[in-house]
C-alpha cells in the first residue's frame, strides 16, 4: 500500500498545476474547478493500476478530467433547467392572505426549536404519517411519537402566549379511540 500511495503522491505532485489550470479555464467558478480536479484524482486513485507511466500519465489525466468536466457541465445544465422550471411553477403561486390567527400561529412556531418545527410541519403540512416521519428523520416510530407529543405541548404553550384560543384547536395530541390516523389532519398535527 505504501508504494501505491507514494505513486499517487508523485502523480499528484507532477500533474496538479496542469490539471488545475485546465479546469479553471473551463469553468466559471474556482470551486467548481477544484471539484473537477478532485474527482479526476479520485478516478486516478481508483484506477491507479491503469494509469500509464511517464508522460502519458498527464495525457491520461487530461482525458479523465475532460470526461469529469463534461459530466459536471451536464449536471449544471440539468440543475439550471430544473431551477428555471421551478421558478416558472412558482411564478403563479401566491400565499394565502394572512389572518391575525395565522400570524399568531406563525409567531408561536418561531418560538419552537428547529427540530420541533420540522417535526410538526412534516406531520401537519407535509401530511406524513408517524412511520413516514420516522423514516425521513432516521429514527424509530417510538422516538417520533415521544418527540411529537412533546413538540405539541410546546406548541400549545407558545400558542397560549400568543393568545390563540386552544379550545377551537385539538393540539392535545390525544387520539379518540386510542388509534392514530395514518395521515393526520392539520388539527392533529
Amino acid at each position: 500500500m505504501a508504494t501505491r500511495e507514494a505513486r499517487f503522491e508523485e502523480l499528484f505532485a507532477r500533474t496538479r498545476s496542469a490539471l488545475m489550470g485546465y479546469a479553471v479555464r473551463r469553468v466559471g467558478d474556482p470551486a467548481d474547478a477544484a471539484d473537477v480536479v478532485a474527482e479526476t484524482y479520485l478516478v486516478a486513485w481508483r484506477r491507479l493500476d491503469e494509469v500509464p507511466p511517464g508522460e502519458e500519465t498527464r495525457l491520461w489525466l487530461f482525458g479523465v478530467a475532460r470526461r469529469v468536466l463534461a459530466n459536471h457541465q451536464r449536471g449544471e445544465r440539468r440543475r439550471l433547467a430544473l431551477a428555471d422550471r421551478l421558478r416558472e411553477d412558482l411564478s403563479g403561486w401566491s400565499p394565502e392572505p394572512s389572518t391575525g390567527e395565522a400570524d399568531a400561529v406563525g409567531r408561536a412556531m418561531r418560538r419552537l426549536s428547529a427540530d420541533d418545527r420540522e417535526l410538526l410541519t412534516l406531520v401537519g403540512w407535509e401530511g406524513l404519517s408517524r412511520d413516514e416521519v420516522a423514516v425521513a428523520l432516521g429514527v424509530t416510530r417510538a422516538v417520533v411519537r415521544l418527540r411529537l407529543h412533546r413538540a405539541r405541548g410546546r406548541l400549545a404553550a407558545a400558542l397560549r402566549v400568543e393568545g390563540v384560543d386552544l379550545q377551537r384547536c385539538s393540539v392535545t395530541g390525544h387520539v379518540p379511540g386510542g388509534r392514530a390516523n395514518a395521515h393526520p389532519d392539520l388539527k392533529e398535527a
